[in-house]
């Protein structure tokens, strides 16, 4: 079934927010989110997320690059597989993002278009997303994310009422701190309940050599990001025999790195975001990746409602052991701009038998949020 691009409309959302997301290395002090919405010849539409949580201020740029640089490109285009439209676009693009240095915008820009590509497709064929890509079960585990170093215990009590039944604590701000939060909730867990951190990337590799005894003792089922992305090989290599746990990340990978973590040892869980590269297209193939080389694979998202749906059905499609990761902080993006929301039982979401990614953003609600909007056509 193909479908020809009529139509590619942007919109940029900011949300202010009583209490900033705070990260080792800053703080989110508002919640914003770019969608797009693409729509075909004969009125079918699709949603996709353009990643643009940090720094915050980088929306409205994102926005502008997919309506401007990308948008014009795909008007036009008949499709009928969207990876093969990404590959096409990535490789037209690519002399505009290495001219302009905006390698992560413009990859953004076509991780979101993607989605909603994939998304259109599976709404005109009325199938649910997940069973478009050859998943077969809708039920996907859940954790909750975002927990801050201020009141990381009581998020987790907070969370565990709402029906959570996996935890991740931000660490990496100091010794002190980090250890205090982290015996807090342990002392509180229940049979079953798992806890991970995440460091953001905030230590080198010495801090992080330094503090994997010191962490043993809470038995995480994951440290994520302990250094940066980027360090070489060997360091990464180090601590997967300094920590008993698995290393996570990929969230700040793209490309061939990405995939070759995903096959590789380095990483026992692998965590690309569907809306900072590849997009449903490159996200599945190193979703399926990973699940083939008997990793875990739990997407990464941190932002509004339509990236976290699409997040949810490529860990659906994928499959394996893997878990979604669920910005437990305040949001109104999240649910507005994703309607019906999931209902959470029992640490578990159940995505339904609805066509697309199963859920449209509540455009009125949500219009007192809006600051941009761009439309090619």
């Amino acid at each position: 079934m193909t479908f020809t691009i009529a139509r590619i409309e942007t919109f940029v959302f900011r949300a202010a927010i009583a209490n900033p997301v705070v990260t080792s290395f800053g703080s989110i002090p508002e919640r914003v989110s770019v969608i797009t919405r693409v729509e075909d010849s004969e009125g079918a539409h699709g949603w996709g997320d353009v990643w643009c949580n940090f720094p915050s201020y980088g929306a409205e740029h994102r926005a502008l690059v997919l309506a401007r640089s990308i948008a014009p490109m795909a008007i036009g285009q008949r499709i009928e597989d969207p990876a093969s439209l990404w590959r096409e676009l990535t490789a037209r693009s690519h002399i505009l993002a290495v001219q302009s240095g905006d390698v992560g915008p413009f990859a953004a820009a076509l991780a979101g278009l993607d989605t909603a590509l994939w998304d259109l497709k599976a709404r005109r064929e009325k199938r649910p997303l997940f069973r478009l890509l050859g998943g077969t079960s809708g039920r996907i585990d859940i954790y909750a994310s975002g927990l801050n170093p201020s009141d990381g215990p009581e998020t987790v009590e907070r969370t565990r009422q709402e029906g959570y039944r996996a935890f991740k604590q931000k660490i990496g701000f100091s010794e002190q701190t980090d250890v205090a939060n982290l015996r807090r909730i342990r002392a509180t867990m229940r049979a079953g309940e798992k806890l991970m951190v995440d460091v953001n990337m905030g230590w080198t590799v010495e801090e992080a050599l330094r503090m994997a005894p010191i962490l043993q003792e809470f038995d995480l089922d994951w440290v994520e990001e302990p250094i940066l992305a980027d360090r070489p090989e060997a360091e990464w290599r180090a601590l997967v025999h300094a920590y008993k746990a698995p290393l996570a990340g990929g969230e700040n990978l793209r490309g061939q790195e990405l995939l070759q973590a995903a096959s590789d040892t380095w990483l026992g869980v692998i965590q690309p975001d569907v809306g900072k590269w590849g997009g449903i297209s490159g996200c599945l193939a190193v979703g399926q990746a990973a699940v083939e080389a008997e990793k875990r694979y739990c997407p990464h998202w941190l932002s509004g409602g339509i990236g976290l749906m699409a997040s949810a059905h490529l860990l659906a499609a994928a499959g394996g052991a893997g878990r979604l990761e669920v910005d437990c902080n305040p949001n109104p993006l999240r649910t507005l701009l994703a309607q019906p929301f999931p209902t959470l039982t029992d640490g578990a979401f159940q995505l339904t038998e609805a066509p697309g990614i199963g859920v449209e953003p509540d455009l009125t609600a949500a219009k007192q949020y809006q600051v941009a909007h761009h439309e090619t056509a």
